[in-house]
């Protein structure tokens, strides 16, 4: 059977590209991942017989990663998807300033640049709603509100996204897609975000402790994420040729406490308490627009916060996560509910 096209993605044993690779097989392409496994590779297991998958363990940040992942017997791709980074404002706190910037800067350019050698026609990176920081007027962002970043990992991303749309003209077609908090159960599933973190404390310890009471975010289902990217590859190139488009949905808008509501609706035994916390991370209180993408796109979140929370219940209690506390399943120690 002919595949759909050769589509590498770095970072591809991780949350997204787990789920991503797994999906981009099952409708028909082929796949090279490039992954430095920080996290390990189990996620990837599965795929180790498919004909077409392929995996390479590099660093992003060598100098000629993607270049040198693509063997004499198997095509150049036809795209590239960039998830590697350090990703999460406390991971980037931790690695500190130099490597952050290494790896979530330096390497986009090159792993851009290597793409184009290749002959790639399209680039399509996973950015993020850190960058919109706070809403001035507390109206919902568009892709064309101003950037506020309020972390270092915001920062790093702004300053790719930036580099990224210098290129649009070039013939390696960037897309970016500014990703909202993920939730949900992927190979390498992780539980330092949110919603997986409230259903984890809820379900284990049978309480929750949340700071930043009241706080507007959005959320959208790992699925959901993966359907949009496979949307931005499949798109007309003359239509994603150097846009930005907020990935989620209007029906993922929440206030911290209505995911605790959500949480304490299936896990109702939960004790909530409320702690005061002042730090310099990465402050979000906003509500986002998607009309961009649902317009253009023509894309709709399938999955809500519910979807999710059920997900990670069911994945608890039936021990298919045994060992949901074990480091691999998170970026950073340090998160902030």
């Amino acid at each position: 059977m002919k595949t759909k096209g050769h589509i590498l993605v770095t970072g591809g044993a991780g949350y997204v590209g787990s789920l991503l690779t797994a999906e981009l097989l099952r409708t028909g392409y082929r796949v090279t991942v490039i992954d430095n496994l920080l996290f390990g590779g189990e996620a990837l297991l599965g795929f180790l017989a498919h004909p077409d998958f392929h995996f390479v363990k590099a660093d992003v940040t060598e100098s000629r990663a993607v270049r040198d992942s693509i063997h004499r017997d198997r095509p150049k791709p036809d795209a590239v998807v960039h998830l590697a980074a350090i990703v999460g404002f406390p991971a980037c706190q931790a690695v500190g300033r130099q490597a952050a910037w290494r790896y979530n800067v330096e390497a986009t350019k090159m792993a851009f640049e290597q793409a184009a050698g290749l002959g790639s026609a399209r680039f399509v990176f996973a950015s993020t709603y850190s960058n919109y920081g706070r809403s001035a007027d507390g109206s919902p962002v568009t892709e064309d509100s101003p950037l506020n970043p309020q972390s270092l990992y915001a920062e790093t991303k702004i300053a790719a996204e930036e580099y990224l749309l210098g290129q649009k003209d070039a013939s390696c077609a960037p897309l970016i897609f500014r990703l909202t908090t993920l939730y949900g159960v992927s190979p390498r599933t992780r539980f330092d975000l949110i919603v997986n973190q409230f259903v984890l404390d809820a379900y284990s310890k049978r309480e929750l402790i949340i700071y930043q009471r009241g706080y507007s975010r959005s959320f959208v289902h790992v699925r959901d994420v993966v359907r949009g990217i496979i949307l931005g590859l499949e798109s007309p190139q003359e239509k994603v040729r150097g846009q930005v488009y907020n990935l989620g949905s209007e029906g993922g808008n929440y206030t911290k406490d209505e995911i605790v509501g959500l949480v304490i609706k299936r896990l109702p035994e939960t004790v909530v308490s409320y702690k005061d916390l002042t730090f310099g991370g990465d402050v979000r209180d906003i509500t986002v627009s998607f009309e961009k993408i649902r317009r253009e796109l023509s894309f709709q979140a399938e999955l809500t916060v519910d979807d999710g929370v059920r997900e990670v219940i069911h994945a608890l209690r039936t021990g298919l996560i045994r060992n949901p506390n074990d480091a691999r399943y998170r970026n950073a120690q340090f998160i902030v509910q």
